[in-house]
C-alpha cells in the first residue's frame, strides 16, 4: 500500500509537466510537496509523456520579444485570449525553456520554421503510430522526478485525488486521497490543479463538446478524466469555455489501425485541398488548419462521414512536407485512400453523388482559381494554408476523423495561475496549470498557443505565486 504525509505545504494533483514544474519550483523555493499521481511506474502515461516536444507560442519562437509573441497570441486566438494569461505566455516562454535547460533538458533545432527551434531531444522519430520511450516528453518528465526526489519532494504513485474542501488553521485546504488498499485525508496549505483536463471522461466530453465516444480517437494518453474540473466546480471556481478541445485530423483508420494514431496526422492534406461530407459538400473553412477542421467535424455532426479531397500536387507537395509526414505514411501502414484519374470516378469511391460533387469541386476550382475563396459558402480563408485546386490527377479521397489531444477549456486562473472564483477573485491557496485550466486557447476559430508552453509557463508561476503569497 502506498503511504503518503498526512500534511504537506503544496499537494499537486497530477504527475505531467505542469504538476512536475510546479513541484520542483516549489522545492527550490522552499517548500514541502506531495505530488499525487494516480498513473503508476517509471513510465505512467500522461499527455506530456506521448507529446512530440515542440515548445513554441502559437507557432513562433519562444524566444522572441514578448511584444511580438502577444499579437501572435492574440492573432491565433481572435482577440479572445485572457489578457493577463497571454502576458503571461509571452513573458515567460524564454525563462521556463532556460529553467528546464538547467532542470537538464535538451533542445535541438528539427526544421528551418520558427516554430521547430525549440524541441526536446531525443526528437520523436518520423515514423507513423506512437513513439515515446526513451524520447522527447519521456526522457524530460523522468528527469523531472528524478530531481523531484533528489529534493526530497514526495511522488506519490496510484494515488488519485477524490475530494478538496476547506480545512482549518494550519491546513487550508483538506484532500481526500484514495489509495491502493484504502483512502486517506491530507491537510494542505496550498493545492495545484494539474490533472490535464477532461478529454479522458466520456461523459464529460459528450456534456460538453458535443461527441460520442464512438465519435472521436483519444490522440493523447487519455488520462486527463477532469477530477481537477469537478473538484473546482465545487468551489465555486470560474470556468471559461470548456466546448472546445486541441487535436488533429487522422485517418479514420485510426480507430482500428495503431499504426495510424496519434501520428501522422493530416492537416495539412485537409487543409491544403477541401473537406465534404457524405454528400459531396463542403462544410467547414479548411484554411484554418487542422485543429479548426478537427473541432467542426465534431461540431457539424459530420464526426464519421468527412472525407479530405486533393491532388497529386498537394500529396507530392505538403504532404512529404511536415515533421512526421503523411506521404509516404499513411499509405505504407494501410490507410483507405480513394484514388482516381477523375472526381466522377472518385465519386463513385467515395459512394458520394457524383452530380454533387462535381459541382462542389468546380466551385472550388473556380474560386482558388480567381483568388476569391471567401466567396465560397462556407468562406475559405488562405492566410494560414494556400489552397490547392483540384487539379492534377490522380485525385485522392480520405476518409478522416478527428483526434482529441487535450481539452482547452477548464479553471479559469490569472496571470499568475491562481484560481478565480465566480467574481473573477483568486480562491486563497489555490492555484492550476496546464490543460486542467481555460481562458487562453479555444477562443475565435478555436485558438490553438501550445500545450507544453501553457503546462511548463503555468507550473512555474504557481510555484513562484505560491511563494510571494507567504
Amino acid at each position: 500500500m502506498n503511504t503518503v504525509p498526512r500534511s504537506a505545504d503544496v499537494l499537486i494533483v497530477g504527475g505531467g509537466l505542469a504538476g512536475l514544474v510546479a513541484a520542483n519550483r516549489c522545492r527550490q523555493l522552499g517548500y514541502s510537496v506531495v505530488v499525487a499521481e494516480k498513473g503508476q511506474g517509471a513510465d505512467y502515461r500522461c499527455n506530456s509523456r506521448f507529446a512530440t516536444g515542440v515548445f513554441h507560442i502559437s507557432y513562433q519562437d519562444v524566444m522572441d520579444p514578448h511584444g511580438a509573441l502577444e499579437r501572435v497570441i492574440e492573432t491565433a486566438t481572435s482577440e479572445t485570449a485572457d489578457r493577463n494569461q497571454m502576458s503571461a505566455i509571452a513573458r515567460n516562454g524564454r525563462r521556463v525553456v532556460r529553467w528546464l535547460q538547467n532542470e537538464g533538458g535538451q533542445f535541438i533545432v528539427v526544421g528551418p520554421a520558427r516554430w521547430q527551434r525549440w524541441v526536446l531531444a531525443p526528437p520523436t522519430p518520423r515514423q507513423a503510430g506512437l513513439n515515446w520511450p526513451g524520447r522527447a516528453g519521456d526522457v524530460l518528465l523522468r528527469r523531472l522526478r528524478a530531481n523531484l526526489t533528489r529534493r526530497g519532494g514526495t511522488f506519490s504513485e496510484r494515488t488519485r485525488v477524490t475530494g478538496l474542501k476547506p480545512g482549518s488553521s494550519p491546513w487550508r485546504w483538506l484532500a481526500e486521497l484514495e489509495l491502493e488498499g484504502g483512502s486517506v485525508s491530507l491537510g494542505a496549505r496550498q493545492v495545484v490543479f494539474a490533472d490535464g483536463g477532461f478529454q479522458g471522461d466520456a461523459a464529460l466530453v459528450r456534456e460538453h463538446i458535443g461527441a460520442a465516444p464512438d465519435e472521436y480517437v483519444q490522440r493523447g494518453a487519455g488520462t486527463g478524466g477532469g477530477d481537477c474540473l469537478r473538484m473546482a466546480m465545487g468551489l465555486n471556481a470560474s470556468l471559461s469555455n470548456l466546448s472546445r478541445f486541441y487535436g488533429h485530423v487522422l485517418s479514420v483508420d485510426a480507430f482500428t489501425n495503431n499504426r495510424l494514431w496519434p501520428l501522422p496526422w493530416i492537416d495539412e492534406l485537409a487543409a491544403s485541398g477541401l473537406v465534404v461530407d457524405r454528400h459531396g459538400t463542403r462544410f467547414l473553412d479548411e484554411g484554418l488548419g487542422g485543429v479548426y477542421i478537427a473541432n467542426e467535424l465534431v461540431r457539424s455532426g459530420n464526426a464519421l462521414g468527412a472525407f479530405a479531397l486533393f491532388d497529386s500536387r498537394v500529396w507530392q507537395g505538403p504532404g512529404r512536407e511536415t515533421v512526421i509526414p503523411s506521404n509516404p505514411l499513411l499509405k505504407r501502414h494501410g490507410a483507405t485512400m480513394f484514388v482516381a484519374p477523375d472526381i466522377a470516378e472518385l465519386a463513385a469511391l467515395m459512394s458520394v453523388p457524383a452530380d454533387r460533387l462535381l459541382e462542389t469541386v468546380n466551385a472550388y476550382n473556380d474560386t482558388v482559381r480567381t483568388r476569391r475563396t471567401e466567396t465560397l459558402a462556407p468562406k475559405r480563408s488562405d492566410q494560414h494554408y494556400e489552397p490547392y485546386a483540384m487539379l492534377e490527377p490522380p485525385f485522392y479521397a480520405m476518409p478522416i476523423c478527428a483526434g482529441i489531444t487535450y481539452t482547452m477549456g477548464g479553471i479559469r486562473i490569472d496571470g499568475g495561475a491562481r484560481v478565480l472564483d465566480n467574481d473573477r477573485r483568486p480562491i486563497k491557496g489555490l492555484y492550476a496549470a496546464g490543460a486542467c485550466t481555460g481562458g487562453l486557447e479555444g477562443g475565435g476559430d478555436v485558438g490553438y498557443v501550445g500545450g507544453l508552453i501553457k503546462a511548463s509557463v503555468f507550473g512555474l508561476l504557481s510555484a513562484e505565486s505560491i511563494a510571494a503569497s507567504s
